[in-house]
């Protein structure tokens, strides 16, 4: 068995401890009714949350941030999860005052405590990125941490983030990822790790920074051979070839990129130096008021938006799919929500369900497709981390995942 550089639930026994454990459950909330909208985060730490059942269970967790219209107390949360573990969760309104505290101490093994939405209180904003010294002495940090014996991190979707509560007890306690996070962790790994050529990446949807980011340092690193690319990020790299994609487009375009210009240019910079692995769409589905029309990338219309990537895209894609050994997915063809241009988005991901390779995927609008279209069962790493991943795979630095690596360093040498 492979020796991970962090500690997992199967290094320590937790029975009878007092375990703090750190979720991410920022979720949509209707702001009017105050309910829940989507409890796929909450349904994804359910594995770590049984396991711990054993233990006196203290629950740390935000909720969008202040200014947001759902940026709201966890009493909801709480009670949402009450009903999904099928247990008391006891919602405490405070994070580290005394009376949370005297909650904590009375509380016994079994029991389970969620304390207030840990960024109502400023240190967990605005210390984000301080050393570590300046951390470990904010009230949350030396409040809590003489309450607990162990601190579970399971929060990978907000791992990219440096927050007191991610971070701030590394030093102070054995910090140990939950299976989310655990799970999280290997599935990239495991990607990085497969020898076998080729990998390639389908990248889609609207978040066109996000694709290059990623597209630019596993190109460079040889960490992909081959990228597919659909949705508005294969509008961009359109443009970046010199195509005169209309104004429908370059309307849509500009309204969802602050920076059109500087990712024109970085997709251009891509082509540049790797142009055999960039493949562009072809042919399209575009949107005549409503009525699908076909169109060539030669004969490109330039009074309709392109809503969806065409059948001659599609064979080609699926073609390159079928040798592949490793798939990193990330955003739709199109418009899938809409039946008339679901197709393209369809019959990628089927190919890529259909496929023996080791699949990864990740981000709201591809996870929704998958589920949507009955996917989602057959891609071996279903990611729940949406902006993790991306800074993850492309490299950037992850402050939660370094801390448990820190972590198990200084407490497996003492």
């Amino acid at each position: 068995m492979k020796v991970l550089p962090f500690f997992t639930l199967d290094d320590f026994d937790l029975k009878n401890k007092t375990v703090f454990l750190r979720v991410d459950i920022n979720s949509p909330v209707d702001p009017k009714m105050n309910t829940i909208l989507d409890d796929s985060r909450f349904k994804a730490h359910l594995e770590t949350i049984n396991e711990l059942r054993n233990s006196k269970l203290v629950i740390l967790a935000h909720q969008s941030r202040p200014g947001k219209k759902d940026f709201t107390s966890l009493k909801i949360h709480s009670e949402h999860l009450s009903e999904l573990i099928k247990r008391k969760v006891k919602f405490v309104p405070g994070l580290y005052e005394d009376h949370v505290l005297e909650e904590i101490d009375n509380a016994k093994t079994g029991d389970v405590l969620m304390l207030e939405n840990t960024r109502v209180y400023s240190e967990e904003v605005v210390l984000a990125d301080e050393k570590m010294d300046v951390l470990k002495q904010t009230h949350i940090i030396r409040n809590l941490s003489r309450h607990m014996d162990f601190f579970v991190n399971d929060a990978f979707a907000a791992a990219h983030r440096p927050n007191v509560t991610l971070i701030g007890f590394s030093e102070i306690l054995p910090n140990i990822a939950g299976r989310l996070m655990e799970r999280e962790i290997t599935g990239v790994e495991r990607f990085y790790s497969l020898n076998k050529e080729p990998k390639i990446g389908v990248f889609g949807g609207s978040k066109a920074d996000d694709s290059l980011r990623i597209i630019k340092r596993m190109l460079s690193e040889g960490k992909l051979s081959k990228i597919l690319i659909g949705g508005l990020v294969g509008h961009l790299f359109l443009m970046a070839k010199g195509v005169s994609i209309g104004k429908p487009n370059e309307d849509v375009l500009n309204r969802e990129l602050k920076n059109l210009d500087q990712l024109v240019s970085q997709a251009a910079d891509i082509i540049s130096k790797y142009d055999d692995s960039v493949e562009v769409p072809v042919d399209f589905t575009g949107s005549d008021n409503g009525r699908p029309v076909y169109f060539k990338l030669e004969n490109f219309r330039q009074d309709i938006p392109a809503v969806d990537i065409g059948i001659d895209t599609i064979v080609s894609f699926a073609s390159t799919i079928r040798k592949a050994s490793a798939i990193i997915l990330n955003g739709p063809m199109g418009v899938f929500e809409l039946k008339d241009f679901s197709t393209g988005t369809r019959e990628v991901f089927g190919a890529i369900a259909d496929s023996s390779a080791y699949k990864i995927a990740g981000g709201g609008h591809t996870n929704a497709a998958l589920d949507m279209m009955g996917f989602s069962h057959r891609i071996d790493h279903l990611s729940t981390g949406g902006g993790a991943l991306i800074s993850y795979l492309a490299g950037e630095e992850m402050p939660a995942i370094e801390s448990l690596i820190n972590s198990k360093k200084k407490f497996s040498e003492s």
